[in-house]
């Protein structure tokens, strides 16, 4: 089968994840070369417009749903065999025919770009869940399938709950970015009993009641993570200490919240390069001994 992509188009891939997922950079790092290339398309995928609709400049919500329409076009045209324009989606649609990721996954991806674009505040958590089936938990499917793990349906929730998992994280640390876009992915009645009105979001006041908010969500993430270490022994031996990597780096975010006090106003909270370097340490000197932990004994 021809590919799409060339060196230059993977190499742009690369960049952006580079760029923009530090942690999930570093864990790349330790895929084979073949593995690698797949999940920097695959990043460059979810990347690119994930920029547009977060980042947009001049760009009117109009002009972005024009954006992610074309990119549901090009990526329509790349698996019936036509190449498409952006290097990110040649590398993507190299690695969805290679990999038989299914199409429904990407489908889901860019439908939930467009609730962003449209959508800036959930009521509950469950219909938070329905925003990250497509931001996140497709994006673990699309993973798994890069990395040629047994498709099962059990590998694949874990999967998904994976990305939940990092969505979450990523929610929690970017509470203070995230109003600055008019948006806010805490769930609203998780707002609500534990009496944090939406003014006190968006004027980013840090009171009693949104420390014990982020308890809680902080407690909830951190069971997601529980959730999805029991799919992580079922993964392929030379795929699974990078996601290893990836997960113990990204929980740690939630570590460097608590030692905020849970007040995510007062600076984002980050693992830095140091922590990432002990973490792959730790990891490649016990992995066996760490998932054994994990799996009895989460957090």
């Amino acid at each position: 089968m021809e590919k799409f992509a060339d060196a230059r188009d993977i190499l742009t891939c690369r960049r952006i994840m580079r760029e923009f997922g530090t942690t999930y950079y570093f864990a790349t790092s330790r895929f084979p070369r073949r593995i690698r290339e797949r999940v920097y398309g695959v990043y460059g995928f979810v990347r690119v417009p994930d920029e547009w609709v977060d980042n947009p400049g001049s760009m009117t919500p109009a002009e972005r749903l024009e954006r992610l329409t074309d990119w549901r076009h090009q990526l329509h045209k790349g698996v019936a065999g036509e190449r498409p324009d952006h290097p990110a989606m040649r590398a993507f649609v190299d690695t969805v025919r290679e990999a038989n990721i299914p199409l429904e996954e990407a489908e889901l991806f860019i439908d939930a770009m467009k609730m962003d674009v449209t959508q800036t505040r959930y009521d509950t958590y469950e219909e938070l869940e329905v925003y990250m089936r497509g931001s996140a938990a497709a994006v673990g499917v699309m993973m798994c399938y890069a990395m040629e793990a047994t498709p099962d349906e059990a590998t694949l929730q874990r999967a998904r709950v994976l990305g939940d998992a990092m969505q979450m994280t990523n929610f929690l640390r970017d509470v203070g970015e995230d109003v600055q876009r008019g948006r806010i992915y805490l769930p609203l009645q998780d707002m609500r009993d534990h009496g944090v009105t939406e003014d006190d979001v968006l004027n980013r006041r840090f009171t009693p009641q949104f420390r014990e908010l982020m308890k809680f969500e902080v407690c909830r993430t951190k069971k997601l993570y529980c959730h999805s270490d029991m799919g992580l022994p079922q993964l392929p031996r030379g795929m699974r200490r990078a996601v290893l990597i990836a997960r113990l780096a990204y929980a740690q975010i939630l570590d460097r919240i608590e030692l905020q006090d849970y007040n995510v106003f007062a600076g984002r909270a980050r693992t830095s390069r140091m922590q990432k370097l002990s973490c792959a340490l730790r990891v490649t000197l016990g992995e066996e001994k760490i998932l054994r932990q994990m799996v009895r004994n989460p957090f």
